[in-house]
């Protein structure tokens, strides 16, 4: 039962099963007025169905947010872990973890603006996204009412939500009676599924669980696509200037023909278990090999490896809900400053499941062909100069071996 009274809540609302029942939970259970916002990252599906739900269910007009945050997604939370080769555990591109703290963030924008004393959630109490969620809206607003109805209710099998549905009039469409074989959570970046069928790690992913991308075996002839990038951020394909999110949807377009960016991972939750989940990320799987390749021409080799050596911290830090903590804001101060002459073009051929850079070129290149080919150097490089190098840095190895030949 409530601990506190509520006037107003705003909850993080799709429109389907889960949240429709959160939201007559909330009216009955603590009596007051509940703001929806519907979030468009460019999921799959339609977006503004959630406005008649929300409105049938006694929102009023008014209290009824639907935003495209599509561009704000890809530029200011995307891109910033594109330019740090952000990947949990080394192989996770992040796609449901960086769209949590966006929510928070106009969730907690709109309880200022209406005069919310409270946000809410769909998170399960098993999750990382209660976390994420929880530690955006604090991060923002220290004092803010939070309701996890998951943590709070007895509801806890599908059947009780249906008879929830059914007992408060929500309507529920035939083909989601069911229980579903899986669960998903869709943005513009990827689609994750989970749970279900997935849960064996020993089972192979279904082919029907697919919905990002094409099957590998079946895909057409070999392609090559040309990124550019200027200050670390993509921001044409093949030539074409676009947008943060329209470029994203193209990659993605030619991701999924080629079926790339499939991920069957076994993860270590923030809450401390296990889980299995299939992950398809196919424009970001591009991308993030696009920027490591256009690195190589431009980054320092010293800043190259400290980036290398900071990447775990900072997605870990992404994974664990930490956006608005210092310790990230800090982190990309610095992948920022090193992202400045990146500057430059990569190209990569996609084929039946893979991408890989066939070429890089850039105006702000370290690559020096005098000074590395294997031909005539005309003085370029004195390889007399490699000797003492050597000598010193082998001193203590040798010092080393002496001491032990005595």
């Amino acid at each position: 039962m409530p601990q506190k009274s509520v006037n107003r809540v705003v909850l993080a609302f799709s429109g389907g099963l889960d949240t429709s029942v959160i939201l007559k939970w909330l009216q009955v259970t603590y009596g007051c007025e509940v703001v929806t916002f519907t979030a468009d990252l460019g999921q799959d599906g339609e977006i503004e169905p959630a406005r008649a739900k929300a409105e049938l269910l006694g929102v009023k007009p008014e209290h009824i947010f639907i935003e495209d945050l599509r561009d704000e997604f890809v530029r200011d939370y995307v891109f910033p872990m594109v330019r740090a080769n952000a990947l949990y555990e080394g192989q996770y591109l992040l796609g449901t973890a960086i769209a949590r703290p966006l929510i928070a963030k106009h969730q907690v924008e709109i309880a200022r603006a209406v005069g919310a004393d409270a946000v809410a959630h769909g998170a399960t109490g098993k999750g990382n996204d209660q976390v994420r969620f929880e530690l955006g809206y604090y991060a923002l607003e220290p004092d803010i009412k939070v309701i996890a109805p998951w943590r709070e209710w007895d509801l806890t099998s599908r059947a009780a939500l249906l008879d929830f549905a059914e007992k408060h009039q929500i309507p529920v469409p035939r083909d989601k009676r069911g229980e579903a074989p899986f669960s998903t959570d869709a943005n513009l970046l990827h689609t994750s599924s989970e749970g279900k069928v997935l849960e064996d790690p020993w089972a192979e992913v279904p082919d029907y669980v697919y919905s990002r991308t094409d099957d590998p075996e079946q895909a057409p002839a070999a392609e090559d696509v040309v990124i550019a990038f200027e200050a670390g951020d993509a921001v044409a394909v093949d030539g074409e200037a676009l947008g943060p999110a329209d470029l994203l949807a193209r990659l993605n377009a030619l991701g999924r023909r080629h079926g790339i960016g499939r991920l069957d991972l076994v993860e270590n939750r923030f809450v401390g278990m296990k889980s299995r989940g299939m992950y398809e990320t196919p424009g970001g799987t591009i991308l993030h090999l696009a920027h490591r390749g256009i690195e190589q021409l431009t980054l320092d080799r010293g800043a190259a490896h400290l980036k290398d050596e900071l990447m775990p911290r900072y997605a870990e830090l992404v994974y664990n809900g930490l956006w608005f903590s210092p310790e990230r804001q800090m982190l990309q101060a610095a992948i920022d400053l090193s992202q400045q002459r990146v500057t430059g073009e990569v190209r990569l051929k996609l084929f039946k499941g893979t991408a890989h850079v066939t070429g890089r070129r850039s105006s702000e290149s370290l690559y020096d062909e005098r000074t590395v080919t294997f031909d005539d150097d005309a003085g370029v490089y004195d390889q007399h100069d490699a000797e003492g190098f050597i000598k010193l840095t082998a001193l203590r190895l040798r010092l080393l071996a002496r001491r032990e030949q005595r």
